[in-house]
């Protein structure tokens, strides 16, 4: 299962790689690929998360996620 987020604040790659290492953490994610350019991230995810989860996960780190799908 996959789930896209619609991440915004990022402004250069170290701002990915806090979004990729904050989505990663997650025991429920198998893998995060970061996206400056689009705003965005695609999880693959090992089992069901709850959207918030996610979402917490990267607004911890200052980043706003305004759209899972």
């Amino acid at each position: 299962m996959k789930k896209t987020l619609s991440v915004f604040g990022m402004t250069c790659h170290k701002c990915v790689a806090h979004v990729k290492m904050a989505l990663e953490e997650l025991e429920q994610v198998k893998s995060a690929e970061v996206s400056l350019q689009e705003q965005s991230a695609v999880v693959e995810l090992n089992e069901d998360v709850a959207d918030e989860v996610l979402k917490n996960a990267v607004e911890e780190f200052g980043y706003e996620v305004r759209e899972i799908r």
